[in-house]
């Protein structure tokens, strides 16, 4: 009897274990609970727990909107021709297959049969017509600067044409499609969400196919402008999931769960080839000896940075041959001096002070460069504009500068005249810029390029800043979101009850 009781006693404490977790919380939301179901494990649709930011004041349409806020919504609506996985390989998506036909001519053919969430079918000249849109866009524009052209060809062939040869430009091909039949309020897309209106609210509903059946059948959008107020509303769970680019400090007191992704924002000294004393690339090779680019990455950056070991993103498969090492060499650096000749090894280092971890950067910079002989004075521009008219009118000997290279990881922003980070590089007289452009023409090998790098140091990367997905506690499911996909595995998310 005792058993049976025991038994009982037992069954009684499951039902209520489970009553308790499918009840609403006091904010009035669901909570769900894994359930078992002959050992396997059942996990229920939720159509009530996820929350995003979103700016109300801001448009939908992936190329008018202007807020991160609302671009990262885009991830989840339109899809692209290209995915890029965490270190930037590019793997067909809406594409079917691709093939470079000349040296500027990229030919791209489609899945056929592929439909927007309104049921109309995807085509090329939907494609043709979004890359168009995307091209005259503030946020995509500059993505896309390598792309001249796109026509369709067929109902699902296209061809690029390029500006110059670049062997990555597929890469960039990751632009939103958009339906033909998309409206000002809700853009329509492919993805795996479509707006839709609910109750008077804009939210987010599943476009559930075979290939993707996600838990959270409903995304509710809650309406967060503010920086500040994104990062308080994920550590108090009033939304589930953010993305952050850290481009202020603010966003590093975040308590919620936290993934740190790779991005491409190279942070680098630009320094003056033409005058001065940094003219002698022995001098520009002894500022980089120098620098520990682990230190800044730690110190300055809190370890949301990694070292640039090479002129191309660590991710990316042409890093492989590493020009600087992570921590500094004084020795080196001292040699670099001697060798040089010059008699005085002062110099001016140019920061945006309105940034504070590139002058904290600075700061550091400053006394790794004292370590290794050099007299170093900081120029602080006291805002964005003072700063870039010095930079642009080459009032420096070196600047700490930052740039989004684009995906295809070209570095013509360094090497071509009156591109946005040529400063101080004389791109008529430098034999690393000739040698780029003859790799990226096709003849010239990439080892030339980069030995000749080596020798006249140009610039000096530094470091790629890290972003940040993070989500609140009661959010369960192996993250694998990537810069390009922050809702990367979306349909193995599910909610459990604290």
């Amino acid at each position: 009897m005792k058993k049976y009781i025991a038994l009982f006693a037992a069954a009684v404490m499951v039902i209520t274990l489970f009553s308790a977790c499918s009840a609403k919380t006091a904010d009035n939301t669901s909570t769900t609970a894994v359930a078992q179901s002959n050992g396997e494990p059942v996990i229920p649709n939720d159509d009530a727990s996820f929350k995003l930011s979103y700016t109300q004041s801001d448009s939908l349409d992936p190329f008018s909107a202007v807020t991160l806020n609302n671009q990262i919504l885009s991830q989840l609506v339109f899809e692209g021709l290209f995915k890029l996985d965490e270190n930037y390989k590019a793997s067909p998506n809406i594409a079917s297959s691709y093939e470079y036909t000349d040296s500027t001519t990229l030919k791209v053919s489609i899945l056929t049969g592929r439909k927007f969430s309104d049921g109309s079918e995807l085509t090329a000249s939907d494609v043709a017509a979004s890359f168009n849109e995307a091209k005259k866009s503030d946020y995509w524009g500059s993505a896309l600067y390598a792309v001249k052209s796109c026509s369709a060809d067929t109902d699902y062939d296209l061809t690029f044409k390029l500006n110059a040869p670049n062997n990555y430009a597929h890469n960039l091909l990751t632009f939103p499609i958009k339906g033909s039949g998309s409206n000002s309020a809700y853009p329509v897309g492919s993805g795996r969400y479509y707006y839709a209106d609910e109750n008077g609210a804009t939210v987010l509903k599943a476009n559930a196919t075979d290939s993707f059946n996600p838990h959270i059948t409903t995304i509710h959008l809650e309406n967060i402008a503010s920086e500040d107020s994104i990062d308080n509303a994920v550590n108090i769970g009033n939304i589930s999931f953010a993305f952050r680019d850290l481009s202020s400090n603010t966003s590093k007191k975040i308590s919620a769960n936290k993934k740190l992704v790779n991005m491409n924002n190279l942070v680098f000294l630009g320094v003056n080839n033409k005058s001065g004393i940094t003219s002698d690339p022995n001098i520009r090779k002894a500022i980089s000896l120098a620098v520990s680019r682990s230190t800044l990455s730690k110190s300055a950056y809190g370890g949301f940075a990694q070292p640039a070991t090479s002129v191309f993103n660590p991710q990316f498969e042409l890093s492989q041959t590493e020009l600087f090492e992570k921590d500094s060499d004084m020795n080196a650096a001292k040699q670099a001096l001697i060798q040089s000749g010059a008699s005085r090894y002062s110099v001016s280092l140019l920061v945006n002070s309105e940034n504070s971890e590139r002058l904290t950067c600075a700061k550091l910079i400053k006394q790794e460069l004292e370590e290794a002989g050099f007299s170093v004075s900081i120029v602080q521009a006291a805002s964005s504009d003072e700063y870039f008219k010095l930079i642009s009118d080459e009032k420096f000997d070196i600047y700490l500068g930052e740039i989004k290279l684009a995906a295809d990881m070209a570095l013509y922003n360094f090497f071509e005249k009156d591109a946005s980070a040529n400063y101080g590089i004389d791109t008529q007289l430098s034999n690393t810029a000739k040698l780029y452009s003859e790799y990226m023409n096709g003849t010239a090998e990439l080892g030339s390029f980069l030995l000749a790098f080596s020798d006249e140091m140009p610039y000096i990367p530094l470091l790629y800043r890290k972003g940040m997905i993070c989500f609140t506690k009661t959010l369960n499911g192996d993250m694998q979101g990537t810069y390009n996909d922050c809702f990367a595995n979306i349909e193995d998310w599910y909610f459990v009850s604290q």
